[in-house]
């Protein structure tokens, strides 16, 4: 396996990737004028504290999309957590104009999927087919 689109350790080789949504509460427009980058910053930052690689990233006034690859004992879950905690304490305590409009930076919910080299018509045809070998 020489494709780099793998990652491996002592017990496994995987390729884990997730596209990742979320916003500002009541999507108010808020992520701009310095606070956008801001908030980039701080992502990296957290990002490269956990271990996880930010393939792309894009930072709009009313929401954030990230897609990033972790290891396979992460959950989508605790990774927002981890990202949408450390940033909203961080951004609010710099950004205190934002407490004032919002009673907390970020909606409870978000958007996740899984993404990967293959396709699901691909593994569901590979896992058939095993039969048949």
């Amino acid at each position: 396996m020489t494709d780099n689109r793998y990652t491996t350790s002592k017990t496994c080789v995987f390729n884990i990737g997730y596209h990742l949504i979320w916003c500002p509460k009541f999507r108010r427009a808020v992520l701009e004028n310095g606070v956008d980058i801001r908030l980039k910053e701080l992502i990296y930052k957290k990002a490269k504290e956990n271990n996880y690689e930010i393939v792309e990233m894009d930072i709009l006034p009313d929401h954030v999309h990230i897609f990033l690859k972790c290891d396979p004992t992460e959950s989508p879950h605790r990774i927002v957590q981890q990202l949408k905690g450390y940033t909203s304490r961080i951004i609010r305590q710099e950004y205190p104009k934002l407490k004032t409009r919002l009673p907390s930076l970020w909606t409870r919910s978000y958007y996740c999927e899984s993404v990967g080299h293959i396709s699901k018509d691909t593994v569901i045809k590979y896992i058939q087919d095993q039969k048949n070998r």
